[in-house]
């Protein structure tokens, strides 16, 4: 009997670890090494979990929902950042008003309004300055400050960061996330949003690993070659 069940155990142990490994994030799939490496979008400091995203992407409407609850369990050492796709056209007009609310501190709840407002209430025809800043406005922001500073210097930086980063970083579309400049991560037909989550956990573990592995020690300076004596002087 005990024979019998260390052979079930023998054949079970390999179908688990083959299970587990089935479920890991997939290079090449899950997520993208980004080489070489890029900037932050934010400050050092923290391991940058950077979703790059836009109001008029119904898939990263879809997706806010997911992230909250990834957020609500951040870990100290990482941090969240929005970073509004800037592609072109009224998608711009979109990040001036994102990065103008944040500029403003109103985000926090802001943020997962304005999805609401776009893609529920329709608020959102044309995507012009105004349009956008009459759904700040409704969401209880001063509508002439907030236009102000769509067209301020400082909001005009921002988009231009965000179109940079979204260059440099090789994003394309929406949602995308970006960790810590070293990886691209986008959602897969096979395991949606979840696994997207599960493959930002673990390359936010692997990070962490790296930046707490110790440097390898500098190689030793070749000991400088002996200078030869001065022949005596002649008599």
């Amino acid at each position: 009997m005990l024979r019998t069940l260390a052979l079930i155990a023998s054949l079970a142990l390999p179908g688990l670890t083959l299970a587990q490994a089935a479920e890991a994030p997939r290079p090449g799939i899950d997520y993208q090494e980004i080489t070489p490496a890029q900037p932050l979008f934010g400050p050092p400091g923290k391991i940058e979990v950077a979703e790059v995203f836009s109001y008029h992407c119904i898939h990263c409407a879809d997706f806010q929902p997911h992230i909250n609850r990834w957020k609500a369990r951040l870990p100290a050492d990482v941090r969240l950042t929005y970073v509004h796709a800037a592609f072109g056209g009224a998608i711009d007009n979109l990040a001036r008003g994102f990065y103008a609310a944040e500029t403003l501190g109103a985000t926090e709840r802001t943020h997962d309004a304005f999805f609401n407002a776009f893609h529920v209430e329709r608020k959102i025809k044309t995507g012009s300055l105004e349009e956008v800043a009459d759904v700040y406005a409704g969401l209880g922001l001063d509508r002439k400050k907030l236009l102000e500073t769509m067209n301020s210097f400082g909001v005009t930086s921002k988009v231009n960061r965000a179109k940079q980063f979204a260059q440099r970083t090789g994003v394309n579309a929406t949602p995308t996330v970006v960790v810590n400049g070293r990886y691209r991560v986008s959602a897969t037909a096979d395991r949606g949003f979840e696994g997207m989550i599960r493959t930002i956990d673990f390359l936010v573990a692997r990070e962490r690993a790296a930046q707490a592995r110790p440097a390898a020690p500098a190689a030793a300076a070749a000991p400088a070659a002996a200078k030869p004596a001065p022949a005596p002087a002649g008599r």
